[in-house]
């Protein structure tokens, strides 16, 4: 079992590091991680954030540990040499069209979500986002228009066979987890989203076992923090979801709490490549002070094993350890405490 670890910036490799040390506990038989550089530092140490020894790593495993790449250091770089475009180069070169995002409120974390108590415990979702195409990855430019102001314009746009692919993802999640699916779309002003709708349906038709239903994005966006406990699996496109997930991790209480997986077609000896991260960011203003909750990155971990390895109790057991460890009051300064990054991930370790 071949995983290319890649820290990145800021907070990244101390986060990562700890969910290492947590799969390095589990004493799993032929794991083998490959470590390599990504964003920030892969440009600082050989000139481009995703440079090729690092996309050959990732190649040439079954699944990508990310950490998170950022630093305002770079901002200034052009466009294609920035942190942020690594982990662009790492979906787009090895097709990872699917993005997993669970959202649920740990046990005696509800006070911590902006939502009412009650309403927040109820909460436990998966959104499914399309992370491919739509119109982030759509032709766009600027131009000068007929009353001579400068008009800026992007094109969305969606064909069938990416959609297909993207709504079977969706399907079985729901199948497995026994829970109904909900499609987002906005089908009654947008021709992109008609199709959507329209193909979702039709693949509805193999799995009969699963009920389906269909809502516009800003219907969904209401319920979400309304009756968060209406939704069980969510499929979207790439903007509607990139904007629907962020909403649900702030529903949460905190994004120290949640990971994320990015699927693609291929698949291994073991299960469907993928890459694994946490849904925050590099953090630089805390990097290097042990201050950052590791959670995220581990629960990662846990989904790697589930989905490219299919290590269902070694995912379970590695969940439930973080489960107890919140319960038990194990919390970073995001959740209103004052254990460090070693110190969480060592609780972590010990209740595995």
């Amino acid at each position: 079992m071949k995983v290319a670890v890649l820290p990145g910036d800021g907070i990244g490799p101390e986060v990562t590091a700890e969910a290492v040390g947590v799969l390095e506990a589990l004493g799993l038989t032929g794991l083998t991680l490959t470590h390599a550089d990504v964003g920030a530092a892969a440009w600082r140490a050989h000139g481009h954030p995703l440079p090729p020894a690092t996309l050959e790593a990732a190649r040439a495993a079954d699944a990508v540990l990310f950490g998170a790449v950022g630093d305002p250091d770079c901002d200034t770089l052009e466009r294609h040499l920035r942190p942020e475009q690594a982990i662009l180069g790492l979906r787009k070169e090895l097709d990872l069209f699917a993005n997993l995002r669970p959202a649920k409120v740990f046990a005696g974390l509800e006070h911590l979500s902006p939502l009412r108590g009650d309403v927040a415990g109820a909460l436990d979702l998966l959104i499914v986002r399309e992370l491919t195409g739509d119109v982030y990855f759509g032709a766009k430019g600027q131009r000068i228009n007929d009353q001579g102001a400068r008009e800026g314009w992007d094109a969305m746009s969606y064909a069938e066979p990416e959609v297909r692919r993207i709504a079977h993802v969706a399907f079985r999640a729901a199948a497995a987890a026994g829970q109904p699916l909900t499609s987002v779309d906005k089908a009654n002003v947008l021709e992109t989203s008609q199709v959507w709708r329209d193909v979702v349906v039709d693949v509805a038709g193999e799995y009969p076992g699963v009920t389906l239903d269909h809502m516009y994005v800003d219907n969904a966006a209401m319920q979400l923090v309304s009756h968060p406990g209406r939704f069980g699996v969510m499929v979207t496109g790439n903007l509607f979801g990139d904007i629907l997930s962020d909403l649900a991790s702030a529903c949460v209480g905190s994004i120290g709490l949640l990971p994320s997986a990015s699927l693609g077609s291929r698949q291994t000896a073991h299960g469907t490549f993928g890459l694994y991260e946490p849904i925050h960011g590099s953090a630089p203003d805390i990097a290097g002070q042990g201050k950052a909750n590791p959670m995220a990155t581990i629960l990662s971990a846990a989904m790697m094993l589930r989905h490219s390895f299919g290590l269902e109790a070694e995912a379970a057991r590695i969940e439930a350890a973080v489960a107890r460890a919140l319960a038990d009051g194990i919390r970073g300064g995001d959740l209103g405490g004052s254990h460090g990054t070693a110190a969480i991930g060592e609780a972590v370790r010990a209740r595995l």
